[in-house]
């Protein structure tokens, strides 16, 4: 059992053979009193007070905590955040894109608010403030991210991981959840056929069947680089989306879709026949390059859409050399100015990427009656619900429907008497 002990006085006997205690050589010096009590292993741990009161009560807390397994190492809280953090980011098992992404963001903002704070000390009002202030500078992706990894960090050091700290400071109720963008976006406009067309049209020959197959069947701007010959299966009438060019750091790999998510769509006539007169123009060559990362399996693919020299498409060079230059031709944004070293410089908002492609898609889709199930099959998604919250705006009006379907069902005409 634990007991409080005396640091400024030793027992002394008295001539009567009474014990009664007086000053010893510590008299004055430093904290009174030391609360002693028992860890689970069975061994001594103490912690100095200044008074009696609050260090009877601090032992008697520990061995509570103690006997009913929750138990926290009161010294262990002093390791620092960013140690905890490196072991944090060796622990997990991610894609290699997510490893670039949330070291860059703890670098850049984590570490240096909490990197060299003892992980017991950082307290939530920190934590939302730290996440308010981020918010002044950046986009809520980024905080979004920021306080995804200080989660991840506390977890770790929390009960249910090292058993450094009682509760995690980022998932207390004052740490407001960030809202990403996604989910207070403006609504998407899809674009109309002409301004489609007049894009795919202003494609140089020997890409132009790349905008027609992200327009005819939703694919993501990396999953269109990564188009290959065994993907077109013209006998049950799908084209497989089974991977995609990504680009992690300074180096290129085949990988998974997004959200590892492999799906085959619906392969329209006249898109295959585009294609097979694409592969005879064009005849594909092999593409090597790793799988997932930049040291993974060398995978080889024969790609359909690359640069005439045959390098295989990369997104800010395809950007800047074709698909802008397009949306010039087609008049979605204005001719490019020069910059005082005679560089192009395109003026865009951010709605016009290759995206609109996909949201055209789905516009047409939804237009001719397929359900947001099959079209979130189509597109990828993990949840309906999100395909739903996109693209709900664009779904045609069924109050028409609606009257149609009960007049059909429900009306029975009655004899007149």
């Amino acid at each position: 059992m634990g007991y409080t002990k005396d640091l400024w006085t030793r027992p002394e006997k008295l001539p009567d053979g009474k014990m009664k205690r007086v000053p010893n050589a510590r008299w004055g010096k430093g904290k009174r009193w030391l609360a002693c009590w028992l860890d689970p292993d069975e061994q001594e741990r103490t912690k100095a007070f200044v008074n009696k009161t609050p260090a009877d009560k601090y032992w008697r807390d520990m061995e509570s905590a103690r006997d009913r397994g929750e138990y926290i190492d009161p010294k262990a809280g002093r390791e620092l955040v960013d140690s905890i953090a490196q072991r944090w980011f060796g622990s997990r098992k991610v894609d290699p894109a997510t490893v670039i992404h949330d070291e860059g963001v703890y670098r850049l903002h984590v570490k240096p608010a909490f990197g060299h704070r003892r992980v017991k000390a950082v307290k939530p009002s920190e934590v939302q403030a730290f996440q308010t202030k981020l918010g002044e500078t950046h986009g809520p992706s980024t905080v979004a991210a920021a306080r995804r990894i200080l989660i991840g960090i506390f977890d770790l050091a929390g009960p249910d991981g090292d058993e450094l700290i009682k509760k995690n400071p980022a998932r207390a109720p004052i740490v407001k959840k960030i809202t990403t963008e996604d989910e207070h976006a403006e609504p998407v406009v899809a674009w109309g056929d002409s301004r489609v067309f007049a894009l795919i049209d202003a494609h140089p020959d020997y890409l132009r069947m790349m905008p027609t197959v992200q327009a005819g069947c939703g694919h993501r701007e990396g999953e269109v680089f990564a188009v290959a010959v065994e993907d077109i299966d013209e006998g049950e009438g799908v084209l497989h989306i089974r991977r995609q060019i990504k680009k992690l750091g300074k180096s290129y790999v085949f990988a998974l879709p997004k959200s590892d998510r492999t799906r085959k769509v619906p392969l329209p006539p006249s898109i295959a026949a585009g294609l097979r007169a694409h592969i005879a123009a064009f005849p594909p060559q092999p593409l090597t390059l790793p799988w997932e990362k930049p040291n993974g399996e060398l995978r080889t693919h024969n790609v359909l859409f690359r640069w005439r020299d045959g390098g295989h498409l990369k997104s800010r060079a395809y950007s800047e050399t074709t698909w802008k230059p397009a949306l010039v031709i087609a008049q979605v944004i204005p001719k490019p100015t020069k910059d005082n070293r005679g560089r192009r410089r395109y003026v865009t908002t951010g709605h016009e990427g290759t995206h609109q492609l996909r949201h055209y898609y789905a516009s047409v889709m939804l237009a001719d009656g397929v359900s947001i199930k099959e079209l979130s099959e189509y597109l990828g998604h993990k949840d309906p619900a999100f395909t739903l919250r996109i693209y709900s705006h664009l779904m045609p009006d069924s109050h028409e429907r609606a009257r149609q379907a009960i007049d059909r069902r429900l009306f029975r005409p009655r004899a007149v008497s």
